[in-house]
C-alpha cells in the first residue's frame, strides 16, 4: 500500500461531504457547515489590512505574536479569573483544530485511551487515532446529551489518559452549569485524567454565563484549554485559535507546531489582537441575532414534529427524525434532492445517531424561514 493503514481506513468528514454536494447546485439553502453568515467586523478587517500596508509580512515567534498572547492572557484573567503566562502557557495556532491535534500528539503514548462524549465534533476521533491513541466514545443520548459523573467514571480504566470535552457542544448546543462541571472535574482529578476543554463557542452561550473549565477549583494544572476567533468574531477564514495549559504540555505542543506550521499568519494575528481589543460589542450583537434565530428554528422544528431540545449555546439544532422512519443519511439526501435544503446526517457525529440531523442556524433569518417551509413540505410528502 502506498498510504498508511490508518489513513486508508479513515472516513472523510461527514460535514464536508454534504458541503461538497451543495457546491454548484442552484437554489440550495445550506444549513450544513457551521460558519457564521456575518462578515468579520470592519475594525478587525481594517487591522488586518493596515498590518499589510505597514509592511508586517514576516514570520512571528513560533508561539505567536507576544502582543496577541498577552491579549489572550488578559482576556482570560478578566473574563474567568484564570491566569496564564503569555511566555510559557499560551500557544497561538491555526484554529482550534490544529491546537487539538497538537495536544493529542503531545500527551498520547501508543494505545492510550481518550474519552469522547458523543455526539461529538467530527475531528476528535480521527485526530486521536492519528496520534496513536484509542478513542472511547461515551453515548449521552439517555442523559439529555450531557456527560454525567457516573457515566464518566464507568468508562475510565488504567489506560485512560484524557477526555475531549466540548461545550457548548457541536452538534447539540448543550452546555453545563458550574455545579455540573465541578462534579465532572472531581472525577477527572481523582483519576488523574487530562481534560482537553474545547470552548470555541463560549461567547455564544445564551441562557447563563459560560463557566470555563480551568476556572474550577484545582482544575487549571489538569486542563488544556482551547478557544479561538472563528465562531464568535466571524473569523473562520482567518484561521486563528489558541491553547492554554501547563507549561510542559504547551512546550511539547510548540515543538510539534515548529516543525509543521512554523507560525500563524501575522496578518491574522494582528486582526485577532483587534478582535480582543474592540470586538466585544460586535460579538454581543451577533449573539442576540443567533438567540433570535434559535427560538424561531426550535419552535419551527418542534411544531412540524421533529422533536428538538433547546440548545443553550453555539448555533446548532440536533432534532430527532425518528418519526419519519428514514435513516439520517437517507433523510439528508432526500431533503437535498427534493427541496434543496442541506443538513448534516447525525451519523457524522457518531454511528449511533441515525435518528438525528444537525441544522446550523448560522444563516440569515430569511433563509431559515424558507428552509423550514421547505422542510415542512418535505415532511408532508
Amino acid at each position: 500500500m502506498k498510504i498508511s493503514k490508518k489513513v486508508d481506513k479513515m472516513q472523510p468528514s461527514g460535514i464536508r461531504a454534504f458541503f461538497d454536494l451543495v457546491l454548484g447546485m442552484k437554489d440550495v439553502i445550506s444549513l450544513g457547515v457551521g460558519e457564521p453568515d456575518f462578515t468579520t467586523p470592519w475594525p478587525i478587517r481594517e487591522a488586518g489590512i493596515s498590518s499589510l500596508e505597514e509592511g508586517f509580512t514576516s514570520y512571528t515567534s513560533n508561539k505567536g505574536l507576544y502582543k496577541l498572547r498577552l491579549s489572550v492572557s488578559r482576556y482570560l484573567r478578566n473574563r474567568y479569573g484564570v491566569e496564564y503566562c503569555p511566555d510559557e502557557e499560551i500557544l497561538i495556532t491555526v484554529g482550534v483544530s490544529e491546537a487539538m491535534d497538537l495536544a493529542l500528539r503531545t500527551i498520547i503514548n501508543p494505545n492510550d485511551k481518550i474519552l469522547i462524549p458523543t455526539p461529538n465534533y467530527v475531528s476528535y476521533g480521527p485526530l486521536t487515532e492519528l496520534a496513536g491513541g484509542l478513542p472511547v466514545y461515551i453515548d449521552t443520548q439517555k442523559t439529555g446529551f450531557k456527560l454525567t459523573p457516573g457515566e464518566l467514571e464507568r468508562h475510565i480504566d488504567d489506560k485512560t489518559k484524557g477526555i475531549i470535552f466540548n461545550y457548548p457542544c457541536n452538534p447539540t448546543g448543550i452546555s453545563y452549569s458550574r455545579k455540573e462541571l465541578s462534579q465532572i472535574n472531581k472525577v477527572l482529578l481523582k483519576n488523574k485524567i487530562i481534560c482537553l476543554s474545547d470552548e470555541i463557542y463560549a461567547d455564544l452561550t445564551y441562557d447563563f454565563e459560560h463557566v470555563s473549565f480551568p476556572s474550577l477549583p484545582g482544575a487549571k494544572e489538569n486542563v488544556v484549554y482551547f478557544n479561538g476567533f472563528s465562531k464568535s468574531y466571524a473569523m473562520t477564514g482567518w484561521r486563528v485559535g489558541y491553547a492554554c495549559g501547563p507549561k510542559e504540555i504547551i512546550a511539547g505542543m510548540t515543538k510539534i507546531h515548529q516543525y509543521t506550521i512554523m507560525c500563524v499568519s501575522i496578518t491574522s494575528q494582528m486582526a485577532a489582537c483587534e478582535a480582543l481589543h474592540a470586538g466585544k460589542g460586535f460579538v454581543e450583537k451577533m449573539k442576540r441575532e443567533y438567540a433570535r434565530r434559535r427560538e424561531f428554528v426550535i419552535d419551527g422544528l418542534n411544531s412540524m414534529g421533529l422533536t428538538c431540545h433547546k440548545p443553550q449555546g453555539a448555533f446548532y439544532a440536533f432534532p430527532s427524525i425518528k418519526k419519519t422512519g428514514l435513516r439520517s443519511l437517507d433523510f439528508a439526501q432526500k431533503l437535498l434532492k427534493d427541496e434543496k435544503v442541506a443538513v448534516v446526517p447525525g451519523t457524522a457525529f457518531g454511528v449511533e445517531f441515525e435518528d438525528y440531523i444537525r441544522i446550523s442556524y448560522a444563516s440569515s433569518f430569511d433563509n431559515l424561514k424558507e428552509a423550514l417551509r421547505r422542510m415542512g413540505a418535505f415532511l408532508k410528502k
